[in-house]
């Protein structure tokens, strides 16, 4: 039997992760479980860790973002992997140092030193931002769902809207709340149609004279000629006819020109109100990979090869910040599954490396099983076992939003093991029992 490089002379190699995303803690967990915390490190800039696919819930306030979040340091302990809180302001790559940022309390003062760590490998997981795309007035004037805080910003301001709105009818019975989101991709879609069922939930907990469908109007804005252009055109289809059916206003081919504090306008010269605008139009990476030295796409992107390997040796990227080779030219899609793909390869190929064997030859080669978004607490659209560009099994409904919910659940599997997840999972829908569906307060 080997011995584990955890107790073995050989356990000097130091591998670090930037970013507890989806791929990123579940390589830390992979690879902790088997080669100990003195061998593998985890760097985020959060003490809890998110799926990010359920923002768009913590926006619409049907899941509550305090009760969702895993502790990094309960993980760390659970799975055998060191946790460092901070934020990586840099990388220094001829000395194989991480440079993390301070760590600040909430009344501003310093809780922990700004810190070097040292690295043998590197990898980088630390996801991606959005792309405004030079518009003016979006980065000002439009909120994102890049992390918690951003969702918790949105649903309080949402929040805060509805309970002027009702003094605000009194002085002009015309006066509505107007929602406009920018891009008809998984975020915007899935927001606009949880926003639509948050909004008829509250009215059920007795908001004063707030009618959901006169009071409140969600405009969706895309460029493309379909919203989901990205995945097969029959969930297109399903996805826009179910908007419209619960009065989300979809407008497609249209490429915003501006936003402003009041308005969004588009390229065909017309002005959508907006009191609240909220932007999912597309991804860039982050600007701490300017600095790197590395190559980049044009959506500032680390490129890699089919192994997920930068030209530094000792730098490897996933998830969302990378740029892996697919097909047709085109990289691996910003996907969750993609990077739940890569940390798995990246956990073989890891694993090798810390016992000093040979890494594997086959490359990463990214497999698609399948599309599904969710359309409200109850709905969904979904096609499995498909290709993006090619055809599935189309499912809807109940099922493909049950199917949805496993997903997180999957993710939690990985982290977690099968036991602790069905216990959180049964005790979070007992809690259910005793609290709104929409957030409040």
């Amino acid at each position: 039997m080997n011995a584990s490089p955890f107790t073995s002379p050989q356990a000097a190699h130091r591998v670090v992760i930037a970013g507890g995303g989806a791929g990123g803690l579940e390589l830390a967990a992979r690879l902790g479980r088997i080669h100990g915390p003195q061998t593998i490190t985890l760097v985020d800039a959060r003490p809890f860790h998110i799926w990010k696919p359920s923002l768009h819930e913590a926006a619409a306030g049907t899941l509550d973002i305090h009760q969702e979040g895993l502790s990094y340091l309960m993980l760390a302990n659970l799975d055998r992997f060191s946790f460092v809180l901070g934020e990586v302001e840099g990388v220094d790559r001829e000395r194989s140092v991480l440079r993390i940022g301070p760590v600040m309390g909430p009344d501003g003062r310093k809780l922990i030193d700004a810190r070097e760590l040292d690295y043998d490998t590197l990898v980088l997981a630390i996801g991606s931002v959005a792309n405004f795309f030079g518009t003016p007035g979006a980065e000002r004037h439009a909120v994102t769902l890049e992390t918690p805080e951003n969702a918790e910003q949105f649903r309080l301001a949402i929040l805060q809207a509805l309970l002027r709105l009702n003094p605000a009818k009194a002085r002009d019975p015309g006066t509505r709340l107007n929602l406009v989101i920018v891009g008809g991709g998984a975020t915007g879609v899935e927001l606009a149609a949880e926003l639509r069922e948050a909004g008829r939930v509250v009215r059920a907990y007795g908001l004063p004279g707030f009618d959901p469908d006169r009071d409140l109007a969600i405009t969706l804005i895309e460029g493309a000629p379909r919203i989901l252009a990205a995945l097969p055109e029959r969930l297109s289809r399903a996805a826009h006819a179910r908007l419209e059916a619960i009065g989300v206003r979809v407008e497609t081919g249209r490429r915003v020109t501006e936003v402003a504090a009041d308005s969004v306008r588009t390229d065909d010269g017309r002005s959508f109100e907006s009191d609240l605008c909220l932007w999912a139009a597309g991804i860039h990476g982050p600007r701490l990979l300017e600095g790197l030295g590395l190559p980049l796409n044009r959506i500032g992107q680390v490129q890699v090869d089919d192994h997920l390997r930068t030209p530094d040796s000792r730098i490897l990227a996933m998830g969302d910040c990378a740029a892996a080779p697919w097909t047709n030219g085109r990289p691996v899609p910003a996907r969750a599954q993609a990077a739940h793909q890569q940390a798995a390869y990246l956990a073989r190929m890891l694993d090798a490396r810390l016992r000093h064997r040979p890494e594997p030859q086959a490359p990463y080669v990214y497999r698609d099983h399948g599309s599904l978004v969710s359309l409200g607490q109850g709905e969904g659209v979904g096609s499995l076992m498909g290709k993006l560009a090619g055809r599935g099994l189309f499912i809807s409904g109940v099922l493909a939003r049950t199917m949805y919910m496993g997903l997180h659940l999957m993710h939690y599997r990985q982290i977690l093991g099968a036991g602790r997840t069905v216990s959180l999972a049964l005790a979070r829908l007992l809690m259910k029992r005793t609290r709104p569906r929409v957030k409040l307060h």
